[in-house]
């Protein structure tokens, strides 16, 4: 392994966003290896998002942008992981381009990465609306009931992950699944991957409007309930084996 930091975001229809994000989660890639890269997903923006990822690429020569991903959120992230696995990535950082985490929170997980396979974000202060955090406590609730693993928070963007152990877990999942981080925390947990929490920050959305509202949580929740029977099963089955 060559020791690369991959550092990857999806992104979708955030113009207001994108350059600040760019910029300050760039940063992190000084002293890392040569290999390291920053690769943001964006696909099916409508706003300016991809042509300010393009403008940026003079300046920023380590950043990647994926636009030949599925449009939504779950799609992207798995394309990402697939990517940094497929180009010697060591360590894979996710988060998000909405400008909610703090890049100066990541030198600890960082500084921490050789006690670990994976080190996750946990928002015990949340800045964006209830009901997301409500949403997440229902998710953790269902993990202890279906996996039997108790996790503090499934979903936060902040993780940074040992690639070749990501590996072990992404192909289990199609390529357009909804919730791949929930599952890949939740397989850490599961099949007992030495992984820790930490407490991390969570602003509200630096500008933009989020693109899942609450039918769409619905949605995506009932959806979740079926996906969650199934791949119980296939964790069942290799137990049984």
């Amino acid at each position: 392994m060559s020791g690369a930091l991959y550092v990857v975001l999806p992104a979708y229809n955030e113009e207001e966003n994108i350059e600040t994000v760019v910029k300050s989660w760039y940063a992190v890639l000084e002293g890392k290896d040569a290999g390291s890269r920053i690769v943001i997903a964006d696909s099916g923006s409508s706003d300016r998002t991809h042509e300010i990822l393009e403008g940026l690429r003079k300046d920023f020569p380590r950043l990647i942008v994926l636009s030949n991903t599925g449009r939504y959120h779950g799609d992207k992230v798995i394309a990402l992981y697939d990517y940094a696995i497929k180009n010697g990535a060591e360590w894979i950082f996710q988060t998000d381009s909405d400008g909610q985490t703090n890049p100066e929170e990541f030198s600890s997980f960082w500084d921490m990465r050789e006690n670990y396979d994976g080190i996750f974000g946990n928002r015990p202060v949340r800045g964006d609306r209830f009901i997301r955090a409500f949403v997440e406590k229902v998710v953790c609730l269902l993990l202890r009931l279906y996996f039997g693993v108790k996790v503090p928070d499934a979903n936060a963007p902040f993780r940074l992950m040992r690639a070749d152990i990501v590996k072990k877990y992404l192909y289990r999942m199609d390529a357009d699944y909804n919730l791949p981080n929930i599952m890949i925390v939740t397989w850490f947990a599961y099949y007992g991957e030495k992984l820790c929490f930490r407490d991390v920050s969570f602003k509200p959305r630096q500008g933009g409007v989020n693109s899942i509202n609450i039918p769409k949580i619905i949605k995506i929740g009932c959806k979740a309930l079926g996906d969650f029977r199934k791949l119980k099963k296939g964790m069942k089955k290799e137990v049984e084996i």
